[in-house]
């Protein structure tokens, strides 16, 4: 008898659909930023349907919503699955609620076919892993961990002042029965399930990625300070403007970027620029740069090449630079017996697949330090993510339900 004998697969798109619901978009996505009235009514769905079925629900000082069920020997640290609930402003219905509700069937499987384990089960709904409201991404699992204060992020401001700890506290009071947990409390293991954002699985027809390691991410936020001049009467030599001084930069830094293997991504996701008035010379620009690569040496090579190129722009558009790195995240190997496992499941499962890194962050990245971790990867239509049009198919949701079903039972026998 196996775990995966007993995961559903109506039950998980059936959850899955009713999560979409929350933050939906009249495109088909979905809207659901971290710490809003539509992520607390996404945490209150999950602890509901925990209770239901007789689970625990735990809540940390970060807001990090974890199901538990238990095992035979309860005061054992746990083997843990999740994801995050949180989505981007224009995101899809999988990314990261998939791997939330795939590790909730696991625990309703194991629950439905009546298997014990001796380590308890967990899953866990890390807060704020986008980043899309509050800056950096993986915020829940990187203060878990103790790679970001908690202090620093509950100060953390979105673009309209709101600090990440008056929008927990609205947010948890919506699940006032959540026990507390103390943050950094031990992992036995970990083993993450998510769609893969991108076009591997789906062009090589494959269903499931037991994914090897993470790629390294640097995030920074910069800010320009030019000065206000009419837009008639201000000669370009009397100017500080701030706007061209960061298209000059991005532009320089964009050429520095590209390499023969089309290995690095470098983009810039937000640009303000202040006052925001037709016809005056900005004075302020604030972007952010989001740098990847699977090679520490060459993401270093960037990240030189960021701190130098935008104040030289800056300086000579008469302006003055601040460059901040909000968080740098070298390359994340997984654990090697971990990744085997997720490989060797899936092919007693009868699943075509492969091992593959990830592109994309992640929170399993500030996990696999602690304990040993994985990521299972299913594919996404057309391997579109971030996006509306973000979509996912039945079966194959539920084939990455039953490798991490498997996985997981046979970790926590102990």
């Amino acid at each position: 008898m196996r775990a995966s004998d007993f995961v559903r697969q109506e039950r998980l798109w059936d959850r899955l659909m009713a999560m979409a619901e929350l933050g939906a978009t009249e495109k088909g996505g979905v809207n659901r930023q971290a710490l809003t009235l539509e992520d607390g009514r996404a945490r209150r769905l999950l602890a509901d349907w925990a209770t239901a079925r007789g689970f625990r629900v735990y809540q940390d000082a970060i807001g990090n919503l974890f199901v538990r069920r238990p095992g035979r020997d309860d005061g054992l640290p746990p083997v843990t699955t999740g994801s995050h609930l949180d989505t981007q402003p224009t995101g899809g219905r999988f990314d990261g609620v998939y791997g939330v509700l795939a590790g909730f069937e696991v625990l309703e499987a194991l629950e439905d076919g009546g298997i014990a384990t001796t380590h308890p089960v967990e899953v866990v709904a890390w807060t704020n892993e986008e980043g899309a409201r509050f800056a950096p991404t993986a915020m829940g699992s990187g203060v878990y961990v103790g790679k970001l204060p908690l202090g620093s992020a509950l100060d953390t401001v979105d673009v309209d002042g709101v600090t990440v700890a008056d929008a927990l506290a609205a947010v948890t009071a919506m699940t006032p029965d959540a026990e507390e947990r103390p943050l950094g409390s031990p992992v036995a293991a970990y083993i993450e399930a998510h769609i893969e954002q991108g076009p591997v699985l789906v062009t090589a027809g494959e269903t499931i990625g037991a994914v090897t390691s993470i790629q390294s991410q640097n995030c920074y936020q910069i800010e320009i300070h030019g000065e206000e001049a009419h837009a008639g009467t201000t000669p370009r030599a009397n100017r500080s403007d701030a706007v061209l001084a960061a298209v000059e930069a991005i532009a320089k830094l964009e050429q520095a970027a590209l390499d023969d293997a089309d290995a690095m991504r470098f983009t810039v996701g937000r640009f303000i620029a202040e006052p925001g008035s037709p016809n005056t010379v900005p004075s302020h620009v604030s972007f952010t740069i989001d740098l990847r690569h699977p090679d520490n040496a060459e993401i270093n090579r960037m990240a030189r090449e960021i701190e130098e190129t935008i104040p030289e722009c800056a300086e000579k558009r008469r302006c003055r630079a601040e460059v901040t790195c909000t968080s740098a995240v070298p390359v994340t190997p997984f654990a090697e017996e971990l990744v085997d496992k997720v490989d060797r499941v899936r092919r007693d499962l009868g699943l075509p697949g492969r091992k593959m890194p990830s592109g994309a962050g992640h929170d399993a990245m500030y996990i696999a330090p602690m304990a040993p971790s994985g990521m299972i990867f299913v594919p996404c239509v057309d391997g579109i993510s971030h996006n509306e049009a973000e979509d996912a198919l039945p079966e194959d949701v539920a084939a990455g339900a039953c490798v991490l079903a498997d996985c997981l039972a046979d970790l926590a026998k102990g």
